[in-house]
C-alpha cells in the first residue's frame, strides 16, 4: 500500500527531460560556437531533430528561436569588440560569425537601438569621459610645436 502513488502533477516525463537536455546542448553549442557558420539545420542535425521541430521546441523552452538566440549572442560579442575599439565594424561583423554586413547592422540596430558605428563612437566617448581627470588633462594637453 502506498507504493503506487501517482506522479505529482508537476513531474516532468522522462522523454521531456531528454528533450530539454537536447535543447540545452543546442543552446550551449550556440554559446560556444557563435562565431562559426551555424544554421538551424546544422544545429538540428546535431541533436537528431528536424529544423522545424528544433525551432518550435527551442522557442517554447527559451522564448526565442535558435536563430534569434544565435544573433543575440553574436551581437553581445560584437558590442564588446566595438567597445574595445581596435576593429572596424566590418571586421567585428565577420569576427562574430555574420556573413552579411547588412544583416549584422540591421540586427544590431534592432537589439541595441543604434547602428554599430554609432555604438562604437558612443563607446569611445564614454571611455574618454570615464578617464581620470589627471589622465585626460595629460592626453588632451596641447603640445607646442618648436
Amino acid at each position: 500500500m502506498g507504493h503506487d502513488r501517482p506522479a505529482p502533477a508537476d513531474a516532468v516525463p522522462p522523454q521531456r527531460l531528454r528533450h530539454l537536455a537536447q535543447l540545452r546542448r543546442v543552446r550551449d553549442r550556440i554559446d560556444r560556437e557563435y562565431a562559426q557558420p551555424l544554421d538551424v539545420e546544422a544545429l538540428a542535425r546535431g541533436v537528431h531533430m528536424s529544423a522545424g521541430h528544433l525551432s518550435r521546441e527551442f522557442r517554447l523552452a527559451y522564448g526565442e528561436s535558435p536563430y534569434a538566440y544565435l544573433m543575440t549572442r553574436r551581437i553581445e560579442r560584437a558590442m564588446a569588440l566595438l567597445r574595445r575599439g581596435d576593429l572596424s565594424v566590418t571586421e567585428v561583423c565577420f569576427t562574430v560569425g555574420c556573413a552579411s554586413l547588412g544583416t549584422f547592422s540591421t540586427r544590431f540596430t534592432e537589439l541595441v537601438g543604434m547602428a554599430p558605428s554609432a555604438y562604437r563612437r558612443q563607446a569611445a566617448q564614454d571611455a574618454a569621459a570615464e578617464a581620470p581627470p589627471c589622465l585626460t588633462k595629460q592626453v588632451t594637453r596641447p603640445i607646442r610645436k618648436r
